[in-house]
């Protein structure tokens, strides 16, 4: 409640937040469970953007065995998977998100908002994310040779960072380093990129630069050998 009044100047009643918190969770309950049909039809958008991705928020779960729920409450955190589409050059957005099943459920929505964002049997799907291996194999899984998957800029700079420290020893070479793979992603030179970290990985069989690799060789090679950067 104090947030309300911090970020919007109004001030609400607990009970009337909470009516309205347990309306919104009654409805996406209802339409929770999306139906996964194909499109027979060419659909609405040529270009669907999608993108999914997973964080824990914290759930409040009362005691039933006591007679006052208001007491013995046990604080316990859940991965929400939420996803998003819209077509291409579109503000107009469908949200989808589980706090239940396993990421196949979570690909379920992925579908579900793709379809209601225009996607159909002549569209393409255009997925972003953060090279989770779980996010690219759902969108392969869901959409197959229909979708793409684009590991951002921002993601694949934070997997090579870790690289970087395990393949050159001091600061200002591990700069030199970085921004030579930045110019190789800029100028679609991706596959150079994953052959050097293959090659140092075989040679030195370091962690760092397995996790670098590990990170990196699925999301890239993934149908297009993507990268997006601002």
């Amino acid at each position: 409640m104090d947030k309300l009044v911090e970020h919007y100047g109004i001030v609400l009643g607990e009970s009337t937040i909470r009516r309205i918190t347990e309306g919104h969770a009654q409805k996406i309950f209802e339409t929770g469970k999306a139906p996964q049909v194909w499109p027979t039809q060419p659909g609405g958008s040529v270009v669907v953007i999608v993108e999914m991705d997973g964080g824990m928020v914290p759930i409040v779960e009362p005691d039933s065995t006591k007679p006052d729920q208001r007491k013995g409450k046990k604080l316990q955190w859940k991965e929400a998977k939420i996803c998003l589409a819209h077509p291409q050059g579109s503000k107009t957005l469908a949200y989808g998100g589980t706090l239940q099943g396993d990421v196949v459920a979570a690909g379920q929505q992925l579908f579900d908002c793709a379809v209601r964002a225009g996607f159909g049997t002549r569209s393409h799907i255009h997925a972003v994310g953060d090279g989770a291996p779980w996010i690219a194999d759902q969108v392969e899984d869901q959409f197959g040779a229909k979708g793409s998957y684009l590991l951002d800029f921002f993601h694949v700079c934070d997997y090579l960072s870790a690289a970087a420290k395990a393949i050159v020893p001091d600061t200002e070479g591990q700069k030199r380093w970085m921004d030579a793979q930045k110019n190789r992603l800029r100028t679609q030179r991706s596959d150079e990129l994953l052959q050097t970290l293959q090659a140092h990985r075989v040679e030195s069989g370091c962690r760092a630069v397995a996790v670098g690799s590990a990170c990196l060789f699925p999301s890239l090679s993934f149908d297009g050998a993507q990268v997006a950067w601002p």
